[in-house]
């Protein structure tokens, strides 16, 4: 037998379909076995294999055995000449495993060896070649040093970033996700060292097989991708300490004399898992900071102005530490015990109630800090300052800087689908009626240049392969789905790899075609029943929020420029659609419709899902690829008042483009 697959499995049964697919099609000139080891998964993925793979040899565990101790089980029943460990999460190209086996029968000196794997934009995955984490080697790693110089064979020997990935080189270790071991060189060194239960027990191989006298390469002549992570997103385990804990127990099992990489790796646990908690949260961290620099400038503003309009002498020199920290520490903590620093939200309502709160405990607490009771004017103008700078800024950042904003997200979702068969028109067609997505555009590529400009079941053929770089960029492409029958998996990898500086999400759409899997998610394509969803608008505070935003609105309208318009449609004649859109402002006082709204009423069981509007995402949407009951359902899902806002800016954008 040629070659034994090994994959490890842990609750990624979409991903596993689709690497399984891919193995059929690089396999047909090699005799195989493929071994899974299901790691207690309880996602469906072993009814998958027992179901639709009955050949492969399925060992299913009961706990969670780890990747290295899991592959052992695999190793103990192998028969191939050759024997391949890889990620359930990876993608193969059809030539893959002929081009592998066709390296080792020429190079007799390697035992071990791994190729070129693409993350899922296209960019190299660093850790398919690597150094060992000797001493200096890991203090550049840790540091970052090897990230400011990645190009320095000084500071970048950990990931070769120096090295070019289009060569096939000899290295010190390759990935885990996809490495391929001679049977004979795993008789003499053994299979992966328990004691690494993720991560690391890579690199304790490859430095094994060295040891015994064999080498070990980087081979780019082909590539797979790979979907990294996506077995550590269904578990509750801690990957960076996880990973700095496995460099620990390489360094204590082969360089145990280097006292010093023990303490960088130590150290580094810690702060990278700081850098992890800030990273995921440096919004409320920046909001955070910005608060506590705003709300002395208050103090520093209320200070100079009450002193200018009265005879008052100002703060005390001698208690200016405590005064411009002690309550900014306050209103911070206040703030965060009110919800106003949640990761990934600008919070401005939370922000004023927090902002009160901090008001009455500052001036109650003067009562008993005798000596800090300066004046209670200056605290209260202070606060007016404070409220104003902090409620405009979040504003920006909603308004100008789409922070916290859902439609520069979810609502240009601007997909490509490769290909112009049946297949590809009928996942155009699930993904334009799902319910839990709204694309704002979506074509097809063909492979030929003749296809382009057709029209195949209302999807417009916008390019071929061959100028999709210029399809990326003449159409805002954020995401592209590969279909399986008409594209080739080599094709595939040739397109991802030439896109790696476009900054797409590229995913595959499953063998029986009702899912897509790509690089954060995995999309069904067929959506639950509409009476599951939950719907914001139909939540008693965001009815409130929403009627007073429309009545504010509306009186300022009326009051300001509808008798101008009024009288200007009167005299001319002439009806645009901003005028119409103004002089429907009274329905919106009357109660009878919404400035922000839906097309058409509709309920859903018992549920009102909202008025109709004078604009909404039906009027700034082209109308090519959503119909407007998606839209309307959308909408009622996510509404909020900054998305009314942004709603009602991009329509008066299209209403003044229209009018010039």
């Amino acid at each position: 037998m040629d070659l034994s697959i090994i994959i490890v499995n842990y609750n990624v049964k979409e991903f596993l379909q689709n690497l399984l697919h891919s193995i059929e099609k690089a396999s047909l000139k090699i005799s195989k076995e493929i071994i899974v080891i299901d790691n207690a998964s309880d996602d469906g993925s072993v009814e998958l294999i027992r179901e639709k793979f009955s050949s492969i040899k399925l060992i299913q565990n009961k706990i969670n055995l780890g990747f290295g101790r899991a592959n052992n089980q695999g190793l103990v029943i192998a028969q191939g000449k050759y024997i391949l460990f890889i990620n359930p999460d990876c993608i193969v190209s059809e030539n893959t495993l002929d081009n592998m086996i066709s390296f080792f029968e020429d190079h007799p000196e390697c035992g071990l060896a791994g190729c070129k794997i693409l993350n899922s934009d296209g960019s190299l995955q660093l850790a398919c070649r690597r150094g060992f984490p000797g001493p200096w080697t890991s203090f550049t790693k840790v540091t970052g040093l090897s990230n400011l110089f990645p190009k320095s064979k000084i500071f970048a020997r950990y990931n070769l970033t120096y090295m070019d990935e289009d060569q096939t080189y000899e290295v010190d270790a390759v990935s885990g996700s996809f490495m391929i071991i001679r049977k004979e060189v795993y008789e003499k060194v053994g299979g992966f060292d328990e004691q690494f239960f993720m991560y690391g027990e890579d690199l304790d191989l490859c430095y094994r097989v060295q040891k015994a006298g064999y080498k070990v390469f980087y081979v780019h002549t082909t590539q797979v991708i790979h979907y990294k992570g996506e077995s550590t997103k269904r578990s509750n385990i801690d990957e960076t300490k996880m990973f700095y804990n496995a460099m620990h127990v390489f360094v204590k099992k082969h360089l145990s004399s280097f006292l010093v990489v023990k303490l960088i790796l130590r150290t580094a646990i810690g702060f990278r898992k700081l850098f992890a908690f800030l990273g995921k949260r440096k919004l409320a961290f920046l909001t955070a900071s910005a608060d506590f620099i705003f709300f002395n400038f208050s103090l520093f503003v209320a200070e100079k102005f009450y002193k200018s309009v009265t005879n008052w002498v100002g703060f005390d020199v001698n208690a200016y530490v405590v005064i411009y920290t002690v309550p900014a520490l306050l209103h911070i903590l206040v703030s965060l015990f009110s919800g106003v620093y949640k990761k990934d939200v600008v919070a401005v309502l939370r922000n004023f109630g927090s902002i009160i709160i901090s008001f009455l405990i500052l001036t109650s607490a003067t009562f008993f800090f005798k000596q800090y009771a300066f004046s209670r004017a200056v605290v209260l103008i202070a606060f007016i300052v404070f409220f104003v700078i902090t409620t405009l800024y979040r504003v920006a950042l909603k308004l100008f800087f789409k922070v916290g904003l859902i439609m520069d997200g979810a609502m240009n979702r601007r997909t490509l689908i490769i290909g112009t068969d049946g297949e590809a028109v009928n996942i155009a067609e699930k993904i334009k009626m799902q319910n839990s997505y709204v694309h704002s555009f979506i074509g097809l590529i063909g492979n030929t240049h003749s296809d382009t400009g057709k029209e195949i079941n209302g999807f417009k053929v916008v390019g071929s392969v061959n100028n999709i770089k210029n399809v990326y960029t003449d159409k805002k492409i954020n995401e592209v789905i590969f279909t399986t029958r008409e594209f080739t998996y080599a094709e595939m990898m040739s397109i991802v790899s030439s896109s790696k500086s476009n900054n797409i999400d590229f995913k595959i759409v499953g063998s029986d075609m009702n899912f897509v899997v790509g690089k954060s998610s995995v999309t069904m394509l067929d959506d639950i029943p509409l009476v599951e969803l939950s719907y914001n608008i139909a939540s008693p505070s965001v009815r409130i929020l929403k009627v007073m935003f429309d009545y504010i609105l509306a009186v300022s309208v009326l009051f300001s420029i509808y008798p101008f318009i009024y009288f200007l449609s009167k005299l001319s004649g002439k009806q645009t659609e901003f005028r119409k859109f103004i002089l429907a402002v009274p329905s919106v006082l009357s109660g009878k419709k919404s400035f922000v709204g839906l097309k058409e009423f509709h309920q859903y069981g018992n549920t009102d899902i909202g008025k109709t509007g004078l604009t909404g995402l039906w009027y700034i949407d082209d109308g090519n690829f959503s119909d407007s009951e998606k839209l309307d359902i959308y909408y009622a899902k996510n509404q909020n008042v900054w998305l009314d806002l942004e709603i009602l800016g991009k329509t008066l954008n299209k209403m003044w483009n229209k009018t010039n």
